[in-house]
């Protein structure tokens, strides 16, 4: 909490970049300003601090894995955020110089950690093409964040993105940090269960809903959808493991905030949306 008692809040998961598609979101499904000065706005609205970009990897032959321009739109940037360096396995087979682009990108202050694409790329985390990937965790101390769920593609493949795999993952490689993104979004028990057994792994809670303000509202009358969440959560009972992110562009800050905190409990808000991720992220100490 704030001085004044306002709650601060840190957003694990979001998305800030000039690459193709997130024009698109924002107009037809969000409906949200997708700029930098919107970002600002949207921020100051919901009382959020820093954010963590999630970088989305590269599929073309000439451009690596990572994003350059990540942090800059057509107007600008915005102050208090880092990200997380995007993988794309077939390019760890393909080039010699995508690992060491990695790490360069590792060793920048603005880098926090490493993303991962199952699902949208047809591995499992535990294959052992990422086995490089996490190596550089250790060595950088940074955690590797894992798409987890549904995948916006109709032609990924849910069998590679489901959140019991990184129970496999987390018994390998226990001294790397993990974090589920979406919190396996439909499959939230599953991930709350990986999550409360391995004490390498935590869950964040973006993208559970994706539309505008007004879809928001909606979803958070929705009983059976809340209760299903709430239900996960309480199985696990490891609230000081769970991050808030929102996943924007695909859905508003502020209005997901509000969504968040009518599920999780008042008691752990102060934990989800801002201690934990600082467990998790510990570079953002740096710059709050």
């Amino acid at each position: 909490m704030r001085g004044d008692g306002i709650l601060k809040i840190i957003d694990a998961h979001l998305h800030f970049s000039c690459r193709p598609g997130f024009n698109e979101t924002a107009k037809n499904i969000s409906q949200v300003e997708f700029s930098a000065q919107g970002l600002r706005q949207e921020f100051e609205e919901a009382g959020v601090v820093a954010g963590i970009i999630m970088s989305t990897p590269s599929r073309e032959p000439n451009q690596p894995s990572g994003s350059p321009e990540e942090f800059v739109l057509a107007d600008g940037t915005v102050e208090g955020l880092l990200s997380c360096v995007g993988v794309n396995p077939e390019r760890l087979k393909e080039d010699d110089k995508e690992l060491d682009y990695i790490e360069g990108e590792l060793k920048k202050r603005g880098v926090t950690g490493i993303k991962l694409y199952p699902g949208y790329f047809p591995y499992y985390v535990y294959d052992s093409i990422y086995d490089p990937i996490y190596e550089l965790a250790r060595k950088y101390q940074v955690p590797v964040a894992i798409h987890c769920g549904d995948t916006q593609s109709p032609k990924g493949l849910l069998k590679f993105s489901h959140p019991l795999t990184i129970d496999e993952l987390a018994v390998k490689q226990e001294d790397v940090t993990f974090v589920i993104c979406h919190m396996g979004v439909p499959w939230m028990i599953d991930a709350a269960e990986v999550t409360a057994k391995n004490h390498n792994v935590y869950t964040d809670l973006s993208g559970l809903i994706a539309g505008n303000k007004e879809h928001v509202m909606k979803i958070k009358d929705k009983r059976l959808y809340v209760e299903y969440i709430q239900q996960a959560l309480v199985i696990s009972n490891c609230y000081n493991k769970v991050l808030f992110g929102s996943d924007w562009p695909l859905v508003p800050i502020k209005p997901y905030v509000e969504f968040i905190k009518h599920v999780i409990p008042e008691e752990y808000h102060e934990a989800v949306f801002y201690r934990n991720v600082l467990t998790v992220y510990p570079k953002l100490n740096e710059i709050l």
